[in-house]
């Protein structure tokens, strides 16, 4: 999925602002000014086309994640890992981790 401001677009095929599109466990939806993807495999995210964005896990997801979104325990002394395992002393550290190029 590629959105760029108002326009978005899965595997380069174009999906009208306002239509909702469901194939293959991927689902996009246009809650009011956002858009919204939802997986099977149990993550929503939502942009609201500029700065904001949320990611959302289903409960069973608990514990089984990591990245930027941290690793969904609840656990204050897990939410830096880095891709190699090990904690980042600050966010910026955190965040400068998984940079890809």
């Amino acid at each position: 999925v590629l959105a760029e401001g108002r326009n978005v677009s899965v595997n380069g095929a174009a999906v009208p602002e306002g239509r909702p599109y469901l194939h293959k466990g991927l689902g996009l939806t246009w809650p009011g000014d956002w858009v919204a993807v939802a997986s099977s495999l149990g993550v929503r995210v939502a942009w609201d086309g500029h700065l904001a964005v949320t990611v959302t896990a289903e409960p069973e997801l608990r514990g089984g994640t990591w990245g930027l979104c941290g690793t969904y325990t609840d656990d204050p002394a897990d939410d830096f890992v880095r891709p190699d395992g090990d904690i980042a002393a600050f966010a910026a550290a955190f965040g400068n981790a998984w940079k890809v190029p």
